[in-house]
């Protein structure tokens, strides 16, 4: 990816590598370059989670959107799904969303969508770092900086509170059950998702059960949500509900737990909607989008189930591309992002868990039952903070050490080696029958690493 923006978007820490300015500037030029040679108002949607920069950063883009003549709808603090929503559904340009998703409140981020609700393409973001670097000519800008907007021509700022109730009216809506059964616990990680979660599934029924839903700017993702399950699960198991769901910090992840309080992660989901879907006919070439992150145990389920798979590399966005190319209609990532093209154009956390319930009540089984197919391989992971994430993707004796290792399990494992879209990190993994063997292996790669002079850490 760019030099500001990664897999999902532009993400740092508040007031050090992602600042106020660059929020403005991204405003500027967003509004400028959806205004060059149109005939119409642009018009762009945005929304915000409970991070306290958040705040910060919403009026920076939106003074750098009307600076330039956009007009900026408001939705406040809502999901990234929700802005995804409003920006194809309600007729707008673009849509921006100032989150970190799992990371803390220290960190935030810019994600920003075009006007079908899909992540914004590369040949624009590679523009707005061209404005962001100060390099006007390369952009055709002869002036010394981008033109402002006078007079009548300033944008206007509108409240768009509007847009997100209509966003949860619209998840209301595709559900044909009532939840009425179901005592559900859910997560909200102080964040996107603590007023509308519990809204949603109240309105369908269910006796809901709330934790990690009181934002203070500073707790979000804190010991909560999907990843740091172990907080639901306890809720799950102490207050004898049948079921839990952990939504991250802007609600496109869901992890859920059974009735047990264990955790059905993204790979069992996928599984549990899969078979659903090829029980009811709806499932499209037959097939699931996964990524090289999912577990074995998942790819065996699935042919056992007498379903296909295709593997595409980390990220959301890649898995949505193989979705638009192909057709497919169900996609996702163990990390909780799943996707169902009939419904969005990108994970939702809620849609998730609402979907999933139902497949509860069209079985008449516990989700413990539904996710059982889906033996789960242990796995190991370990990042590594690296100068060059290219130099170790490259080096001869990293090659030959994930060469060896996966000679060794000789089909009854794998080993990965994948950068971080996001951070100076390589993660190193390792899927095999037991732990230790796991351990082994990850152990043994990230040694080569250092030895060779490339770990910073």
């Amino acid at each position: 990816m760019g030099k500001y923006f990664g897999t999902d978007g532009f993400r740092g820490e508040a007031g050090v590598t992602l600042t106020s300015e660059h929020a403005y500037k991204i405003g500027r030029f967003l509004g400028w370059y959806y205004s060059k040679g149109g005939n119409h108002r642009v018009r762009a949607v945005i929304g915000k989670d409970t991070r306290r920069s958040s705040y910060m950063f919403e009026y920076s883009i939106v003074a750098g959107l009307t600076a330039s003549g956009a007009d900026a709808y408001m939705l406040h603090v809502t999901t990234t799904p929700s802005v995804s929503f409003a920006t194809a559904n309600d007729d707008f340009d673009f849509g921006v969303m100032i989150s970190a998703s799992h990371n803390p409140f220290s960190d935030n981020g810019i994600k920003l969508v075009n006007r079908r609700g899909e992540k914004m393409d590369d040949a624009t973001i590679e523009k707005i770092e061209l404005y962001l670097d100060g390099k006007l000519a390369d952009l055709g800008v002869t002036t010394p900086d981008l033109p402002f907007a006078t007079g009548e021509a300033l944008g206007e700022i509108v409240d768009y509170a509007a847009g997100r109730n209509r966003y949860i009216g619209y998840l209301i809506s595709l559900s044909r059950f009532s939840f009425k059964p179901f005592r559900v616990g859910l997560d909200c990680a102080n964040g996107s998702a603590w007023m509308i979660a519990k809204s949603v599934f109240e309105a369908l029924g269910a006796k809901v059960s709330l934790i990690n839903a009181s934002p203070d700017g500073f707790n979000i993702n804190r010991g909560a949500g999907s990843t740091h399950i172990g907080a639901l699960c306890r809720h799950v198991q102490e207050n004898n509900l049948d079921m839990g769901f952990a939504f991250d910090g802007d609600a496109d992840r869901c992890i859920a737990v059974d009735e047990h309080g264990d955790v059905i992660n993204g790979d069992h989901i996928l599984y549990i909607l899969a078979n659903r879907m090829k029980r009811n006919g709806k499932l499209t070439n037959n097939t699931v989008v996964t990524t090289i992150m999912s577990n074995m145990g998942l790819y065996r389920a699935l042919s056992a189930a007498g379903i296909d798979y295709v593997q595409t590399t980390v990220g959301d966005r890649y898995v949505w591309e193989n979705m638009v190319e192909t057709g497919n209609c169900l996609g996702g990532e163990q990390s909780g992002h799943i996707i169902m093209s009939k419904y969005a154009t990108t994970g939702d956390g809620i849609l998730t868990a609402i979907k999933v319930t139902e497949a509860m009540i069209d079985s008449k089984l516990p989700l413990s039952k539904l996710a059982e197919p889906v033996k789960m391989l242990p796995q190991v992971l370990k990042n590594v903070r690296v100068g060059d994430k290219a130099a170790v993707r490259n080096n001869g004796a990293v090659q030959a050490a994930v060469k060896d290792a996966s000679e060794k399990l000789n089909g009854t494992g794998r080993v990965l080696l994948r950068e971080s879209g996001t951070e100076p990190l390589i993660r190193v993994m390792a899927e095999a029958d037991t732990e230790a063997i796991c351990e082994k292996i990850v152990d043994e790669i990230v040694s080569v690493i250092r030895q060779e002079g490339l770990a910073q850490d």
